[in-house]
């Protein structure tokens, strides 16, 4: 498989670029028979789409999605499924200018540098427009999974270095950040307008819950549920960090604390408390699984910037065009794509394993 096609049982393969005329995915080993919402696939498409949010990008997609093949009726076949949506909103000569320099922060350099040619009107391949595609998919994944009873949702829980402190988990959350209802909220939104005010940007923190995921999903050693899980939200390109659980706070605890002491409670083992973030071993617990992922700031700004140019001279660069100032409200339901993804996929390798 090439580097566009993520999954082993359930795999989607993305394709198109940025300023190309249509990004797609095709997805194979979704099962057949299983009623397919449209609206609820649309819906989810609106949640990612250009223009969505008043905190992003001016640039305004309709991001409707085609569904070409493997449904009949309104049901899934068992055949690949094929989905595709327009770009219809481009301004390729905002990019103009950079074709003959690397923008810093973005794959431009290296992208050049692994294939010798690069799309420089919005990055490409390594535009975050590709994740359209990928919510897509993942739509068809949670379509699923609510099936089987388990539940995907993400919000932004802190922006630059306000964070939403003392919040309950209680989804859907509220645009146009999608971050949990708390004392500070617009405090965080304060800190957007105050980036985007300033031609900057600003990076954030989004938490992803699953709930439902039976016990034994997940394999040790190498393929570890949460290595799965973190390769699949480390795929999304804005993405520098990734915890599990306790994550990175786990280093300060001392084990007696870290370890999630369990009792019987009706006759059923329960965990006290949730550090491991519902993996132990790589394998889920049964519990609640927990993560998070650090977003960095959107690297298109409109400040000056040194770089250079593609024939080795140093340039100072100002970027134009239509840019988010964050990234993280419209990459909510990114990861949850990218999550439900791999719980479809761990699933249908337990069933294959044990029945």
């Amino acid at each position: 498989m090439g580097s566009s096609t993520f999954g082993k049982l359930f795999t989607m393969t993305t394709f198109g670029e940025s300023h190309g005329a249509a990004l797609g995915v095709v997805v194979e080993g979704f099962p057949a028979g299983i009623e397919i919402d449209t609206e609820y696939i649309q819906s989810e498409m609106d949640r990612r789409r250009p223009g969505s949010t008043s905190l992003g990008t001016q640039r305004n997609e309709a991001d409707q999605v085609r569904i070409l093949s493997g449904v009949y009726e309104g049901k899934s076949t068992g055949a690949p499924i094929a989905m595709m949506l327009g770009n219809t909103n481009q301004r390729s000569s905002d990019y103009s200018e950079l074709a003959s320099c690397y923008r810093p922060g973005h794959a431009d350099y290296t992208f050049q540098g692994k294939y010798g040619i690069r799309d420089p009107r919005g990055g490409g391949r390594s535009s975050g427009r590709e994740t359209a595609a990928r919510v897509a998919a993942g739509a068809l994944a949670k379509l699923f999974l609510r099936r089987e009873g388990i539940g995907i949702t993400a919000g932004v829980i802190q922006v630059g270095n306000v964070k939403a402190e003392g919040y309950e988990w209680n989804p859907p959350f509220p645009g146009p950040l999608y971050a949990p209802v708390c004392p500070n909220l617009e405090k965080m939104k304060a800190e957007v307008e105050r980036a985007r005010a300033e031609s900057d940007s600003i990076g954030a923190v989004v938490e992803c819950h699953v709930t439902g995921v039976p016990l034994g999903l997940g394999n040790p050693v190498f393929e570890k549920l949460d290595a799965r899980l973190a390769a699949a939200v480390f795929s999304i390109g804005a993405v520098k960090g990734f915890e599990i659980g306790s994550g990175f706070e786990a280093a300060s605890m001392r084990g007696s604390v870290n370890n999630d002491a369990m009792r019987i409670r009706d006759g059923k083992p329960v965990f006290l408390s949730n550090n491991a973030g519902g993996i132990l071993g790589g394998i889920s617990s049964g519990e609640e699984i927990v993560m998070r992922a650090a977003f960095k700031p959107t690297p298109s700004i409109s400040l000056p910037q040194k770089t250079i140019t593609t024939s080795l001279e140093e340039k100072e660069l100002v970027i134009r065009g239509r840019h988010d100032p964050i990234i993280a409200p419209r990459a909510v339901v990114v990861v949850e794509a990218m999550v439900a993804a791999v719980i479809l996929d761990e699933l249908l390798i337990s069933r294959a394993y044990n029945g």
